[in-house]
């Protein structure tokens, strides 16, 4: 299997910004992986809380991860600031999955991009539900081409 090459800025639909914090860097003096993710999953459910499809305390729809990946081109460190790049590039019955491309600064290709699988489920009996009408619509202005 071949490495993707970074993506640039114009392959994603939304974007916010993400400001890195001292104690994101490791002993390496970079972003360590693990923040990466938490910035896939900051990106995604802001926009989610954005265009209020999901309210997430009393929904009874919420969305699970089931699967996520991220490849690393180029380090981020304290204090640069983060532009999230968000897009979707399949729409299930029940599934998204969701694309983020995180940019340092102004760099124009991205310095990791990954991806969330969200199965979206019945809050209490967790069995998959079909995606909310509100919910799909707001995912189709964001979808691309995978």
């Amino acid at each position: 299997m071949s490495k993707p090459l970074p993506q640039t800025r114009d392959a994603y639909r939304y974007f916010r910004d993400i400001t890195t914090r001292w104690m994101d860097n490791d002993v390496y003096a970079h972003v360590n992986n693990v923040v990466y993710y938490s910035w896939f999953d900051t990106v995604v459910n802001a926009w989610l809380l954005e265009r209020k499809v999901l309210d997430f305390a009393q929904s009874p729809t919420v969305g699970l991860v089931v699967e996520t990946g991220c490849s690393y081109f180029s380090s981020i460190a304290f204090p640069d600031i983060v532009r999230a790049g968000l897009r979707v590039t399949r729409l299930g019955t029940s599934s998204v999955r969701y694309e983020v491309g995180l940019f340092a600064n102004d760099n124009e290709e991205a310095s990791a991009q990954g991806h969330f699988i969200h199965v979206y489920v019945d809050r209490v009996t967790r069995r998959p539900l079909p995606l909310p009408e509100d919910l799909r619509y707001a995912l189709e202005s964001i979808l691309v081409a995978p």
